[in-house]
């Protein structure tokens, strides 16, 4: 797992110390439903539980609902726990572990989604395995990945697994119950419950350069090493966010649960997720600046544009500062970005810029370019 270290109970340094490997999991890829409450059958025999799409259920199984005024963990975690997997990389770089969850499944091959840095030491040598809560293993191979929203696909030769439904990202509420799955220090299928603790949090992780930026869902669900990919779900068993650092008072390695978890919220990951299962490869929106690292005020100060790109078109001026996109406020140069890195390419924004020379503040509509991730 990647963590950050906390500067002060209230300050969140933005950089990651290399840790453990995260892991979690939940599966994914049906549609989110239209509905507070979810249907499931329980089987009478094992209690497994398995999506009720009618509303009725066999004689051999027994109705029960997901959802509604409260969150059913128990019930919540015997419909989404079948479909975690645990994650082992063996590397020349060493061995490690994380989480992954079951996006897709057809008759011959599954999708699993896990974090860039659970499976990074394996892309030019080495092996990854997946791990079934029934003990089994199989070899995984990296479909496609992405380092800069800390995301990664891998794919099996197995077919017709189970998964569950997808939750949408955009309708979460600081306050709502969650429950985080995954392996932490390798203990497989591990529920932990909480609350959404903060949302567009930003956060950072990795060495200069070669960052990932995370407009980060914060939940005070208990995530710790080996958590890295896996699913944060909410009180309907729908994932909404891809468990993937955590906050740690430590000077230094890795640290426990202090109450700090970030997930990449699921509505930014299916966009790169979807991307890497249909070409290999994942894009990023770009604003087409370049930002001030030296400057020390509120906001971000844009020290030149690229040419041809969306803010040069818009006509921003060099040497902006910007102080709000769509309405959220810019602190810092990291805010901007992990802001921009929100959205999906070709999608258009409003930035207000203080402009230079004390030329008042203005409002900007700008297309945002593409680029890709990797």
């Amino acid at each position: 797992m990647k963590s950050i270290k906390v500067k002060s109970p209230a300050a969140i340094i933005s950089a990651f110390l290399a840790g453990a490997l995260i892991a979690g999991g939940v599966a994914t890829a049906a549609s989110t439903s239209p509905s507070s409450v979810i249907t499931a059958c329980a089987d009478k025999r094992t209690g497994a539980l398995f999506l009720s799409s009618t509303g009725t259920c066999s004689s051999a199984r027994t109705l029960v609902e997901i959802g509604g005024t409260g969150l059913n963990a128990k019930a919540i975690s015997a419909l989404v726990t079948p479909t975690v997997v645990s994650i082992s990389v063996t590397s020349s770089q060493g061995s490690g572990t994380g989480s992954g969850w079951i996006y897709r499944s057809n008759a011959n091959t599954s999708f699993i989604v896990t974090n860039n840095h659970v499976i990074e030491t394996a892309v030019t040598t080495g092996t990854i395995k997946v791990e079934f809560t029934n003990g089994d293993q199989v070899n995984a191979t990296i479909v496609g990945r992405d380092p800069m929203y800390d995301l990664a696909v891998l794919s099996i030769r197995s077919g017709n697994l189970p998964t569950t439904a997808i939750g949408d990202s955009s309708k979460v509420s600081v306050g709502d119950p969650v429950l985080a799955i995954g392996s932490p220090l390798g203990l497989a299928s591990t529920v932990t419950s909480g609350i959404i603790s903060a949302l567009n949090r930003p956060v950072t992780a990795g060495s200069a350069g070669s960052e990932s930026y995370v407009n980060a869902i914060q939940t005070d669900a208990a995530i710790n090493p080996g958590n890295s990919g896996g699913a944060l779900v909410d009180a309907q068993g729908r994932i909404i966010g891809v468990n993937s650092a955590i906050a740690t008072l430590s000077s230094g390695g890795t640290s426990g649960s202090i109450g700090l978890g970030f997930s990449i919220p699921m509505n930014e990951a299916k966009r790169v997720i979807d991307e890497i299962i249909a070409t290999g490869k994942s894009t990023r929106p770009v604003l087409g600046v370049f930002f001030d690292t030296a400057f020390t005020g509120i906001g971000a100060r844009i020290q030149r544009l690229s040419p041809g790109e969306g803010a040069e078109r818009a006509g921003i001026p060099a040497g902006s500062v910007i102080r709000s996109i769509d309405g959220v406020r810019i602190p810092d140069e990291i805010a901007a970005i992990v802001k921009i890195r929100s959205y999906a390419p070709g999608t258009q924004i409003t930035v207000v810029v203080d402009l230079p020379n004390s030329g008042g503040s203005k409002s900007f509509r700008v297309t945002l370019g593409t680029a890709p991730s990797l």
